[in-house]
């Protein structure tokens, strides 16, 4: 049998075999009897030992084309049993019954998806742009860019989670910072505009789980850079940001706190809300929960960003949007953020939708 015969043959069977084929799975085993390394296909190259080269150069070509036409027939094939399919599910689904009264209970947003919008808008309202980041970064953008070198003990205030490569999920959203710098130092250099940004982002520590620790929870970041800022800038920000979100007046405290990316470091408390300061599970048993680590930018995190310390200045925060959300609508348990349990968080979403 000559070669032209063998492919004229193999075409027909192949024509043949795919009129019995009903399954996807069937057709992916026809593929592979026909193109894989033992498919029918690859042995007719095996012919090629006994012609010369003029005619090999020819069957060569042959044999190519008969590839590209198996590989687009089954690929046809393949498309023709998923349409079948979806008409066989379509003509098979139950009818509409324009008579059933329709569902009137419509979503809601997330309690932190509120608390969020609703800092954005303040935030925005007073010059800040609000930036997005991802969650998954290099150790230098969560750690080294933010003064916080390899093997440095500060490193054991956060337990993180490592990916494969080399990358983590980040722990806080000050792994932003960076980036923010790099991005608005011309217009702060060259313009004299301060650089005034949030970052809202969700966060991921392996933490103990409590009522007021979680290992999955929201910080908002925020930073101004420019010249002659000072903790007087920091502390009207935050209360102007606290008195629009709560609408009433807040009893606040700031007292010292270390953090590696700013100097001086502090913490600043707002007085539970849930026991008006008494001492509950949520605060533990304190009357404060810690809301809003921040300070003046440290010199070398502003190097790091291509900013220079000696002329410029800045203050960082990171508000913690999962407490916020907790302290305005009384949610005693963190956990109850993360659950998913509609009925627990529809309470709290003040009917918006």
């Amino acid at each position: 049998m000559s070669m032209d015969e063998r492919i004229a043959e193999l075409k027909a069977r192949l024509d043949a075999e795919l009129s019995r084929i009903t399954e996807g799975a069937d057709l992916e085993n026809l593929r592979v009897e026909y193109l894989g390394k033992k498919g029918s296909v690859t042995e007719l190259l095996k012919g090629l030992k006994d012609l010369s080269n003029e005619e090999k150069k020819t069957f060569g070509q042959k044999v190519n084309l008969l590839k590209g036409e198996v590989s687009d027939r089954i690929d046809e094939y393949k498309a023709r049993l998923a349409k079948a399919e979806l008409e066989k599910e379509l003509n098979s689904a139950p009818e509409f019954d324009m008579s059933v009264p329709a569902d009137t209970q419509r979503g809601s947003y997330h309690p932190i998806t509120l608390v969020q919008r609703e800092c954005e808008r303040i935030f925005k309202s007073m010059g800040f742009t609000v930036e997005d980041y991802s969650e998954i970064v290099s150790e230098y953008e969560c750690f080294e860019s933010l003064n916080i070198p390899k093997h440095h003990p500060a490193r054991d205030m956060q337990d993180t989670y490592y990916l494969e490569n080399g990358q983590l999920l980040k722990t806080q959203t000050s792994a932003a910072q960076n980036r923010i710098y790099s991005k608005y130092k011309a217009q702060l250099i060259n313009e004299g505009k301060p650089i005034k940004a949030i970052f809202p982002g969700r966060c991921f520590r392996n933490e103990s789980t409590d009522a007021t620790h979680e290992n999955t929870f929201f910080q908002m970041e925020g930073v101004m850079v420019g010249k002659d800022i000072n903790i007087s800038n920091l502390i009207f920000f935050m209360k102007t940001m606290l008195s629009e979100v709560f609408q009433r007046d807040i009893k606040v405290r700031l007292r010292p706190g270390f953090f590696p990316f700013v100097e001086p470091g502090f913490e600043l408390d707002i007085n539970c809300l849930i026991c008006g300061g008494v001492g509950c599970p949520s605060c533990n048993r304190s009357g404060w929960l810690e809301l809003c680590p921040c300070g003046m930018i440290h010199p070398r995190v502003l190097e790091e960003g291509g900013i220079d310390p000696e002329e410029y200045t800045g203050y960082a925060f990171g508000l913690g949007l999962t407490r916020l959300a907790m302290m305005k609508y009384g949610i005693k348990d963190i956990r109850d953020l993360n659950s998913g349990n509609l009925k627990a968080l529809d309470q709290f979403t003040d009917g918006e939708e």
